[in-house]
């Protein structure tokens, strides 16, 4: 990544701790390099584990999984994160333009150079209908200040979709981290309900095995991995 001068970053994560799995190295290192990060979670991220939708006994918690967000954010230097309210895994049964609208909302608000967002064949359903919405929000029209998406994988989604399902995850762009796992690590301890045991793909033990990857792929000592969607320059 080269070096920025106070770059306006946003990233737009399905729910809480995507952010922190796919790029919270690179948020780190935004933050970092001076730049101003802001962190949107589109969906609430609990409700999806009950028989049926029930956000008042979901309450307690959504109200964890809230500070776990922003008690990530404050460890990897984000400016600031914001959290809606969409349901959890069902936002294929909205219409995309009401996910359209609350992104193009915020970019309008935020004014970003740069966006991160999910891989477009991630097994969850949520990032795949909120790649395709941000992609329509970023839309190159004039006046669009995004010059630069990234989509990012998240362990336990990008790499278990099988083989022509989707399409594969097959990064080109890739962020040194070796100065920022440490930050990443504690961000993901700060979700430590939604981690789990080795030898889970979400496991602090797997997903510093990715990272080392990532970098033994480009030469560096921790990396995180990304497919370019756009750049103009």
């Amino acid at each position: 990544m080269p070096p920025s001068e106070d770059q306006k970053v946003l990233v737009i994560a399905a729910h809480p701790d995507d952010e922190v799995l796919g790029c919270g190295g690179t948020i780190a290192k935004h933050s970092d390099a001076g730049d101003h990060v802001q962190v949107l979670i589109m969906a609430e991220g609990a409700t999806s584990r009950q028989p049926q939708r029930d956000r008042l006994h979901a309450k307690e918690e959504l109200s964890e999984l809230g500070k776990a967000a922003q008690a990530a954010g404050s460890i990897l230097g984000a400016a600031g994160v914001e959290l809606l309210d969409f349901p959890d895994n069902r936002l294929d049964s909205l219409d995309r333009l009401d996910l359209v609208k609350q992104i193009e909302e915020r970019i309008e608000h935020h004014r970003p150079q740069m966006v991160y967002v999910h891989h477009s064949g991630d097994v969850n359903v949520d990032h795949r209908r909120l790649h395709e919405a941000v992609v329509t929000a970023c839309r190159p029209s004039p006046g669009q200040p995004v010059r630069r998406m990234l989509s990012f994988e998240v362990a336990s989604s990008s790499e278990w979709q099988p083989p022509g399902s989707a399409p594969a995850f097959l990064p080109n762009w890739f962020v040194d981290i070796s100065n920022q796992w440490q930050r990443k690590r504690e961000a993901l301890l700060a979700y430590a309900s939604e981690m789990r045991p080795w030898p889970h793909a979400r496991s602090l033990e797997a997903l510093e095995s990715l990272a080392r990857w990532r970098g033994a792929q480009v030469g560096v000592e921790a990396a995180e991995a990304f497919f370019l969607l756009r750049q103009v320059v």
